[in-house]
């Protein structure tokens, strides 16, 4: 609802425009219209542009007559479906969806709530299924269970790579980290350069007159960045000197853009910082992924404020992942190992003394 028309159109205090509503579905007075205003914050000077309001939920419902709040979001509801209804963009994106499942299965494990990371494992499980094919190359969008045309871009392949680490280190199963060392080797072998630059599209695409390259993250991450983000990842996981080198030489950039234009080289600023700090590695070992006092370190491993710091967590002997070689338990319990390089300091069973380890 809102408080005045565009233009030269007559303003109305946002009871009225509601009143109007609520009569045409239903005869009702000015105080339904007068409860709705306040219920859903319309105000006289807008929340929006234009004196226009965006409607919100109040902090405290209650406060307000639950019964008539209901008829009036019938009533409310009824009026705005009467209008031609927006169109419904329903396409899956790779990169899109990449970023998504890192943010789920993080969150999920943060906050305890494992349908946030079944959601995630959902998701990525329909990449594999739809979007990548015998050579593991990406499919930039499906729709409807079908996959497109277009191949993956760079920011594709790096932000689905990414998702697939964030997923790995909360799930502690290493398929996902072996998805996205296929995802990396195609952005190592058909996306850079001799000189170690990327490039949007790979090498083997359509040719256009000039090969476009853009490392300027904005409200996503470049693929510039997220590439040279997961690459970093990738090898403090698995001690792969080529990721490695790859990623510091894609954060040179980084250099040039951080103090012209900080705002718009956010992700590969909060990389190049991961890389000045190690970036530290955590290697979580348990008698069991189940045992309480693993999940407990496992946790505050993933809370840990460290730049960049990767988790892996597994049984002691387990090939999962390359941190756990070597690590075994220490009497028989739980242990966190803290590394740089693979090489790390001596283990600790205490999650306050693992936090300490891993604070800024």
């Amino acid at each position: 609802a809102e408080r005045g028309g565009f233009g030269g159109a007559p303003k109305f205090p946002p009871s009225m425009t509601i009143e109007f509503l609520l009569r045409h579905h239903a005869r009702t007075g000015a105080e339904d219209a007068e409860l709705a205003a306040q219920y859903f914050g319309v105000t006289e000077e807008g929340t929006f542009e234009h004196g226009a309001s965006v409607l919100q939920l109040p902090q405290q419902e209650g406060v307000f007559d639950a019964a008539r709040i209901v008829s009036v979001r019938q009533r409310l509801l009824a009026a705005r479906d009467g209008r031609p209804a927006p169109g419904r963009d329903d396409k899956v994106v790779a990169a899109w969806n990449g970023l998504a499942i890192a943010a789920l299965a993080e969150t999920g494990a943060y906050f305890e709530r494992p349908d946030l990371v079944e959601a995630a494992v959902a998701a990525a499980d329909l990449l594999v299924r739809l979007h990548l094919d015998e050579q593991v190359r990406l499919t930039r969008t499906s729709k409807d269970g079908r996959p497109g045309a277009n191949a993956g871009v760079l920011e594709d392949y790096a932000d689905v790579a990414e998702g697939f680490l964030a997923l790995a280190s909360v799930t502690g199963e290493g398929v996902w980290l072996d998805f996205a060392g296929f995802l990396l080797d195609h952005v190592l072998t058909r996306f850079r350069d001799e000189s170690g630059s990327l490039y949007d599209t790979a090498a083997d695409a359509e040719q256009l007159i000039r090969r476009p390259q853009d490392p300027t993250d904005n409200a996503t991450p470049s693929g510039w960045s997220a590439a040279a983000g997961a690459l970093l990842t990738y090898a403090a996981h698995t001690g792969s000197e080529p990721h490695r080198t790859a990623a510091e030489h894609a954060l040179g950039v980084v250099k040039a853009l951080g103090p012209r234009v900080p705002r718009f080289i956010g992700w590969g600023l909060a990389a190049a910082e991961a890389l000045l700090d190690g970036p530290r590695e955590v290697a979580v070992v348990g008698p069991a992924l189940a045992d309480p006092a693993a999940r407990g370190l496992h946790r505050t491993a993933l809370l840990g404020t460290a730049p960049g710091a990767v988790v892996a967590l597994g049984t002691e002997g387990s090939d999962e992942f390359p941190l756990l070689a070597d690590r075994p338990l220490v009497g028989g319990a739980a242990a966190a190992y803290v590394c740089r390089n693979f090489t790390c300091d001596a283990p600790t069973t205490d999650p306050e003394r693992l936090r300490a380890a891993l604070s800024d």
